[in-house]
């Protein structure tokens, strides 16, 4: 999600070293599936369909870029292995009614509680909504309650507070009223006056190996219990905890990884319909492609360099460093890359650019096109991002269409000007799965369409041979038709896809997850 500076006072997600659990599972991989808060899954098992902006609306775009710079504020803080996934599955969700982010089904204590975290690769606390006095227990949807879980110290036979005496995890001691107190952790965002605030526990978290036997592999892990959530996190923003996924040591990933119980890296997937998978251990496969972290020791990041913009036949030579962000919707750029990339597009479009009727517009975007009855199908120009070490990186879905009343229909190219930080966000994710490798401090993907087989096979994928009017060096602009009945599938490179021009129904082009 957003990033600048950001205070975090005391301590964020922090985890036992020791093996608290069995040590016989050996290393692998655990996986659950992800899903945005906007996929059809998790509308229809929460009942909110109606309670959300429709998909493809202005009112949808405005919603998710509000979301997006609410969280920009916060803190930038091997093979043999069986892979891990949280006890539910390794399914993740993208879920619009909880702040457009990804969510997966986590269970913390015993006997087990479940709870619907967001998950974000852009920060390292891990904590739930424990013991509130600000917190939010329900949701009201199309006039039913939806109760939220809320972790409690008292009702889970395995856990246990940190206390100020700890030292390797309450760094923070001299916040403590005694040494015999537990100790505390904060973290405020520049947003909204959002924050989480509580003190630091240990409990259970209940995994199971990602394989066809799916032994259980519960491990201890300290976390934050959150009594005290305030602004965008009391609107609907990650009600029910978040799980960070960030470099740090401290980190869920990084913690597994030193408890020995998988290699240190993870996957997520992101699929065109807001249904995903995470795996733990899963450092990918041979023929992935690749580009190497660049780590800031003092705020670690999935920091990734960029060094050429291809739209089409035209090549941009500009470097330039972007984080890998989860828990951000949109793709945020810099200056002046930013808009070299959107003249780019802008120069090898055929349609009418779009005249918003109102200078009020809550459409976040700046690039747009007007989508006409005539039109049999739109080109839209073919982007390709080349990463440090020289692979390409294809934007399977550079574009969002937008159906609007009054605005008419049209698509806009899915980037916002940034003033800060570099961010790819989920739209320039969806359709591949990402490896976050720091093993070996590398950031690698592959083309997928999410299903079991594709995420986990070493089956090498059949590509289609190029199209022998376009060279393989440029891949040809994708034809898109604003209507949909159905996910597309993945495209490689050197293919095109083709959606019927009726407005009955508009299908969302943008990837997942994830969180802050």
């Amino acid at each position: 999600m957003g990033y600048g500076c950001v205070s975090l006072a005391w301590v964020m997600l922090v985890v036992m070293l020791g093996l608290a659990s069995e040590s016989c599972y050996g290393l692998g991989t655990f996986g659950f599936h992800i899903n945005h808060r906007l996929s059809d899954p998790v509308k229809g098992i929460l009942g909110i369909v109606h309670d959300l902006p429709q998909k493809g609306t202005p009112q949808y775009y405005a919603a998710m870029t509000h979301r997006d710079r609410i969280f920009r504020g916060r803190r930038l803080a091997a093979d043999h292995l069986t892979p891990l996934t949280f006890d539910a599955g390794n399914d993740t969700y993208r879920i619009p009614a909880f702040g457009f982010l990804y969510y997966a089904n986590v269970s913390v204590g015993t006997p087990p509680l479940w709870f619907l975290v967001a998950l974000d690769t852009g920060s390292d606390l891990f904590w739930l909504p424990c013991n509130c006095t600000r917190c939010v227990p329900e949701l009201i949807s199309r006039g039913k309650i939806i109760k939220l879980n809320t972790y409690n110290l008292d009702k889970s036979s395995t856990s246990n507070t940190i206390s100020c005496t700890n030292s390797s995890y309450c760094t923070q001691r001299q916040q403590c009223p005694s040494s015999g107190s537990s100790c505390r952790y904060r973290v405020d965002y520049l947003s909204n006056d959002t924050s989480t605030r509580g003190i630091l526990v240990e409990d259970v978290l209940h995994l199971i190996t990602d394989d066809d036997i799916t032994d259980a592999a519960d491990t201890r892990i300290i976390f934050g219990c959150g009594q005290v959530q305030t602004g965008a996190f009391q609107d609907g923003g990650t009600p029910n905890g978040l799980f960070g996924l960030g470099m740090d040591n401290r980190s869920v990933p990084s913690v597994l990884a030193k408890k020995g119980l998988i290699s240190n890296s993870f996957s997520m997937c992101f699929g065109d319909d807001g249904v995903g998978r995470i795996t733990f251990g899963d450092t990918g496969k041979p023929d992935q492609r690749k580009t190497p972290f660049n780590v800031d020791k003092l705020h670690p990041t999935y920091n990734i360099s960029i060094t050429q913009i291809v739209v089409e036949d035209l090549v941009a030579d500009l470097e330039f460093h972007a984080i890998f962000d989860s828990g951000t919707s949109f793709t945020y750029i810099k200056d002046p890359a930013y808009t070299r990339l959107g003249e780019m597009f802008n120069s090898r479009i055929k349609e009418n650019r779009h005249s918003f009727q109102s200078p009020e517009s809550v459409v976040p975007f700046e690039y747009c096109y007007d989508i006409t009855s005539q039109n049999e199908t739109i080109a839209v120009p073919s982007v390709n991002l080349t990463m440090k070490g020289g692979d390409d990186y294809y934007v399977t879905d550079p574009i969002v269409v937008v159906v609007s009343e009054k605005e008419g229909n049209f698509f806009c190219l899915g980037i916002h000007k940034s003033n800060s930080i570099n961010i790819i966000g989920q739209n320039f994710m969806t359709g591949y799965k990402i490896v976050f490798d720091r093993e070996n401090m590398n950031l690698g993907w592959k083309e997928t369409n999410c299903s079991y087989d594709d995420v986990l096979s070493n089956t090498p994928p059949i590509s289609p041979s190029p199209s022998p009017a376009v060279s393989p060096a440029v891949p040809p602009a994708i034809a898109v038709n604003p209507v949909a009945t159905s996910s597309p599938s993945i495209n490689p490179p050197n293919t095109s896809f083709i959606i019927k021009p009726t407005f009955t129904f508009i299908f969302l082009l943008l990837s997942l997850l994830a969180i802050f």
